[in-house]
């Protein structure tokens, strides 16, 4: 079973298949920008996005967008709970997504 962004079909497993295909990409952009706008912020004194907030986008699914996003903006690479953690969580992601899609 795979993702089908473009799939035309109507049918209930594809159309699950686009609802998961769109709500992954807008949550790892989510993730993505959340970097972004926080290392902009962080530099500016400004208002910060809260770590929990970074979190909770990573865990909802958007852990590759908030990966990328670190090392992109090199924002929370000083901290070993998003180095390691990321990295990680990002791993259990990856199990549970094979595991969902092989049963």
């Amino acid at each position: 079973m795979a993702f089908y962004i473009l799939d035309v079909e109507t049918g209930g497993e594809s159309l699950l298949q686009n609802i998961v295909s769109l709500y992954l990409i807008v949550i790892n952009v989510a993730a993505f920008a959340s970097m972004g706008i926080d290392k902009s912020r962080a530099r500016k004194g400004a208002y910060r996005i809260s770590e929990r907030t970074l979190w909770i986008l990573a865990i909802a699914g958007g852990t590759p967008g908030a990966l990328a996003g670190m090392y992109q903006f090199r924002h929370k690479t000083k901290h070993s709970s998003f180095t390691g953690g990321m990295p990680l969580l990002l791993f259990v992601q990856a199990v549970i997504f094979v595991w969902l899609i092989n049963r």
